[in-house]
């Protein structure tokens, strides 16, 4: 009897190991997808100051537009290290964006400047990638937050304190409809 009550236990800490280390994994890979997300915001970041630069040459009275640009990159900057603020941050950086190249399609000499339109063209390419990534960023969170939910591994993760991730939302005011005015 002692054998047989010996070996349960053996296999469930077997198991409860196996299961910590599925679900230490699942959390390592939402964390890598943040930093790939990152990886884009950054090369995204970098661009705004070149971008406001050349902007700024031909839409001097548009300084409004402009400010809002520096100041949605500089909370981005120092939202840095939450993922919560980060998000947000992102957000409000997206719409300051997408009202700049607004901006520009009053400017017919600002679209047709050769240094503006490589900056639009790298910055929709990284438009593309963080949106890929937030994606895969969100099917990531999703099979985590499966797993911490599931029984039985649900109580392994209790025990160990592992706690749901945040999947990756948009603000509300990118879900409104755009409005066109002519």
């Amino acid at each position: 009897v002692f054998y047989i009550i010996g070996g349960i236990l053996l296999l469930i800490v077997i198991y409860a190991i196996s299961v910590y280390n599925q679900l230490i994994g699942a959390r390592n890979k939402v964390g890598d997808q943040a930093s790939q997300i990152d990886i884009e915001l950054k090369r995204r970041f970098d661009l705004i100051p070149n971008l406001v630069e050349t902007v700024k040459g031909y839409a001097k009275h548009e300084k409004d537009t402009l400010e809002d640009v520096i100041k949605a990159r500089n909370n981005f900057n120092n939202a840095q290290g939450n993922i919560k603020e980060e998000l947000e941050a992102n957000n409000e950086l997206t719409s300051a964006i997408t009202k700049l190249f607004a901006l520009a399609e009053s400017y017919p000499d600002l679209k047709a400047n050769t240094n503006f339109l490589d900056l639009q063209n790298q910055l929709a390419s990284i438009e593309e990638q963080i949106a890929y990534k937030r994606s895969f960023y969100n099917e990531t969170v999703r099979m985590y937050n499966n797993k911490i939910q599931m029984f039985p591994n649900n109580i392994v993760a209790s025990m160990f304190n592992f706690n749901e991730a945040e999947f990756f939302k948009i603000n509300e005011a990118e879900k409104e409809n755009v409005k066109v005015k002519f």
